[in-house]
């Protein structure tokens, strides 16, 4: 029966390894952000939407200009040919309602085309024009004509599919940030440059392609620095393309020699990331903040949830065990102390471990899969790690996606988020409870303890909080130690009255003794031959004398 119920309890936190997995079947660890995705799949259907609706955006940017030619056309003509003043307030009356059917159109559709603009893509250089644009831009030049919506998108449209950094020869680079960002020019803190300076020594021996390498990241460190306005995404999309692009770049030098791309990657990733960290860590463009608060909130909410609800199999009463639940649970928080993505993700590797090892220890076997998740849900209660939300989402967001994808660090972040979104759908039925015994709880007016074990809650057992009774053990401690010191103090004070009463009884037996035998004071002895009336006649006393040799 209790083996029923404990697959039953188990039921609610249970998640099949499959579903760790990319849902288009590639084999790669899939992410919750991702939609299910592995970072790989995720890019090509982001891409793939964006293209598509670049065309629908391009497209209906040249109609509009089409239309609104159409009409400056139309206005102009009829403005140079004579006719009744009803006629042209008729015309203008009919323009001004194109116009506000043309802004509403515009306003509506367009919308999704600001996201992809940036400072950056709007001062790139532009290609090569063709005749019919050279002559639309002649047509620009002519004097008392303003340029039309639809050309000001067409024109803002041209610089969305090539990245700065790659449009400019290093000459233009270089000309281009003279002036550098203040988030760049500032002070740099201690880790920051400790960063550069190992970043620079790591490309030493590369010689030409580590020269390559700090050159192209710098560049992009600059133009990162006017990419402020831009969302979340489209920042993570700029450093995933330099990622791709620059793993590209290695792998053909090192000639397929994927362990040294990996190698230079993560100290790409941290030089960039660590200084780029301020600007990109929850930015003021997301919502990761508000996320942040609402799941702390959530795991207060859910204080009350013991290790025997979610079937933990950890026995903290194990003194080795009890170590390694607290050496997970600082591993987890001590996670938003870190600014690389890859040192992030080691901290909850070292987590994962830990935790492990619990559940090793506790049942004398391997831990299995099934009983890893669950401990990991009990350790993200227990810690409410800070900023949780964005350190998933900046870890998703700018890690290479090679270590998302695939390895140890990969499956243990896609269980922590399965674990962080079990934590926020949890429910009576994933704790075995009534949905009014859940309810109460939530609330904060009833406690999961029955009133029929307040007796023995103190006592150890299956049934008792390993929590609680350590801390009926402090104060059983504490007690004894408070008898102790009583008894200290009585001692102490016992000693200080004899030690009084020994002075005093010193005192009368001097006192009586000088009572007793009194001091007497003789007078002054006189000289020898004080007396002697005949001194007189005395010789004189001898004298040293000193004779010479």
């Amino acid at each position: 029966m209790d083996q029923m119920s404990q697959r039953s309890e188990r039921r609610g936190i249970h998640v099949d390894q499959s579903e760790l997995l990319c849902k288009k079947g590639c084999g790669y660890y899939g992410n919750a952000a991702w939609q299910g995705l592995c970072s790989k799949c995720w890019r090509e259907e982001y891409q793939r939407a964006r293209q598509k609706q670049i065309q629908e955006d391009w497209a209906l940017a040249e109609k509009l200009q089409r239309e609104e030619e159409a009409a400056y056309v139309s206005s102009h003509s009829s403005s140079q040919t004579p006719s009744p003043h009803s006629h042209s307030q008729h015309s203008l009356a009919t323009f001004s309602k194109f116009e506000e059917k043309k802004t509403n159109e515009k306003t509506r559709k367009v919308t999704t085309v600001k996201k992809f603009f940036s400072p950056s893509s709007r001062t790139a250089p532009k290609k090569v024009a063709s005749e019919k644009e050279r002559d639309k831009e002649k047509e620009e030049k002519v004097p008392g004509r303003r340029e039309s919506h639809g050309e000001t998108l067409l024109r803002d449209l041209k610089g969305i599919f090539t990245q700065p950094w790659e449009m400019s020869s290093p000459t233009e680079e270089s000309h281009e940030v003279k002036t550098p960002s203040p988030s760049i020019t500032r002070q740099s803190s201690v880790e920051t440059d400790r960063v550069s300076r190992d970043f620079v020594e790591f490309l030493k021996p590369l010689q030409k392609p580590g020269r390559e390498v700090h050159k192209h990241s710098r560049s992009f460190i600059e133009s990162m620095g006017n990419k402020k306005d831009l969302g979340a995404e489209e920042l993570s999309e700029c450093v995933q393309d330099f990622y791709q692009g620059m793993s590209d770049r290695l792998l053909h030098h090192f000639k397929g020699s994927t362990d040294r791309v990996d190698t230079v990657m993560d100290h790409v990733e941290k030089y960039i990331m660590t200084r780029l960290y301020k600007s990109v860590f929850c930015p003021e463009t997301s919502d990761d903040e508000k996320k942040d608060l609402a799941t702390q909130h959530r795991i207060r909410a859910l204080h009350w949830v013991t290790i025997q609800m979610l079937c933990v199999p950890v026995d903290e009463e194990i003194p080795e065990v009890s170590d390694s639940v607290v050496k997970a649970i600082t591993d987890i928080i001590e996670m938003d102390s870190k600014r690389v993505p890859r040192d992030k993700l080691a901290c909850i590797t070292s987590c994962s471990k830990h935790i492990f090892n619990a559940i090793r220890v506790t049942r004398n076997e391997p831990a299995s899969a099934d009983d890893f998740l669950p401990t990991l849900i009990y350790i993200v209660l227990k810690a409410n790690p800070p900023r949780l939300q964005s350190n998933i989402q900046y870890i998703t967001r700018f890690c290479t996606p090679s270590r998302l994808m695939t390895g140890e660090d990969g499956y243990y972040f896609t269980n922590l988020c399965c674990a962080v979104a079990f934590i926020e759908k949890l429910d009576a039925q994933s704790l075995n409870l009534s949905p009014e015994d859940f309810e109460r709880y939530m609330s904060g007016q009833a406690s999961p303890r029955r009133q029929d074990d307040l007796a023995t809650w103190p006592q150890t057992g299956p049934r008792t909080n390993p929590v609680l009774s350590q801390m009926h053990n402090n104060i059983s401690i504490l007690a004894s130690l408070e008898k102790r010191q009583q008894q200290v103090m009585e001692s102490a004070q016992s000693l200080q009255a004899e030690l009084a009463e020994w002075q005093e009884s010193v005192a009368r037996e001097v006192q009586e003794i000088l009572e007793r035998l009194p001091l007497e004071i003789k007078p002054r002895a006189s000289a020898i031959d004080a007396e002697n009336v005949e001194n007189d006649r005395l010789p004189p006393p001898l004298q040293p004398q000193v004779f010479a040799g």
